[in-house]
């Protein structure tokens, strides 16, 4: 069983609250059967052994935040699934490269310390880590009054996961002939919410009084460790992509080798009702493949031969399904047809 010191440091003005705060992580963060409270509340840095039964192990480490995401929760007064997405954006990178994660920690800034606000933010930490079987390890919180605006606040999420030399997701993996397999999104995940927003203030829309809106802008990323990391570990998949900023092509694209090309039948991707909604207020096609997953969170490129074992392993909501092929060339993505936002 890992050995893990766990630590949450403060900055700031506010310590009786923080002290608070600090306090609640440490109870949430620990309700697991037989697990104590931490016991490092405070210190300088969180320890972790490297598992053992891994021969050749290999870190890897991926960080990122949620954007303007943020501002819709903000609107909304609702926080308890953002901690979701910021676990989701750097754990589905981390899986790309055949790792599984080990640790998370948070870095939280905000105007002036909000117990309601930050707790129920580290539920939603807690939760995305529960669904990466991952441990939240540490974090700081800071305290920058002048920094932000009155109830303005930023997080990011750091990650480190580990895999065996062996099973690193390489791209001379990915051969000619490869399928390429979209696995649907929950949502728009958390990217293009600048441009969400525009569409917000230019059509003057309330999410407030909008349910289907209300509903969607705050969905939480769909994480995808446990599917995936089987799949690797039954050695079912060649490579894959988690689809963020940048849409599929930027992302694909940085997985693909140089004499290969993702050829991507747009005609065949299935996309949901929030995109056809974006796209229907005055978002062109070019900008929404650039800015958007336009219904594709995830994609593995896999042997043909092992395309119906693959399918065995997720729900019916996030069954992968065909949208390309791999063949040789120089481009590294080509995108054939149009999506259908009908």
């Amino acid at each position: 069983m890992n050995k893990k010191i766990f630590t949450y440091k403060k900055s700031g003005v506010n310590i009786n609250a923080a002290d608070n705060f600090v306090n609640f992580i440490s109870s949430v963060s620990s309700k697991k059967k037989g697990k104590k409270k931490f016991s490092n509340i405070g210190g300088f840095g969180s320890i972790s052994n490297i598992p053992s039964h891994i021969k050749q192990p290999k870190i890897v480490a991926c960080t990122d935040g949620v954007g303007t995401k943020i501002e819709i929760a903000n609107t909304l007064n609702k926080y308890d699934t953002i901690g979701i997405d910021l676990v989701a954006m750097s754990v589905n990178d981390l899986i790309v490269q055949g790792a599984k994660p080990l640790l998370f920690l948070d870095y939280i800034s905000i105007n002036k310390i909000n117990l309601k606000k930050l707790k129920s933010i580290i539920k939603g930490i807690v939760n995305g880590c529960k669904q990466s079987e991952c441990e939240l390890v540490g974090g700081e919180t800071a305290e920058m009054p002048g920094t932000y605006e009155k109830g303005k606040f930023d997080i990011a999420g750091f990650a480190v996961g580990i895999v065996d030399k062996k099973k690193i997701l390489s791209k001379n993996k990915i051969k000619n002939d490869d399928l390429i397999l979209a696995i649907p999104s929950s949502g728009l995940h958390s990217n293009g919410f600048s441009l969400v927003r525009y569409i917000l203030n230019k059509k003057k829309i309330n999410i407030k009084k909008n349910k289907f809106l209300k509903d969607e802008l705050l969905k939480p990323t769909k994480i995808y460790v446990k599917e995936v990391l089987r799949l690797i570990n039954k050695n079912l998949i060649n490579g894959c992509a988690n689809i963020t900023g940048g849409g599929l092509a930027d992302n694909i694209k940085r997985v693909i080798p140089d004499n290969l090309i993702a050829n991507i039948d747009l005609d065949k991707i299935k996309t949901s009702k929030i995109f056809k909604w974006l796209n229907k207020n005055g978002i062109s096609d070019k900008e929404m493949l650039k800015t958007f997953n336009c219904g594709v969170g995830f994609c593995l490129i896999i042997n043909p031969s092992k395309y119906k074992n693959i399918k065995k392993y997720f729900t019916k909501e996030f069954k992968p399904y065909v949208i390309g092929k791999i063949s040789k060339g120089k481009n590294k993505v080509k995108l054939n047809g149009s999506i259908n936002w009908i």
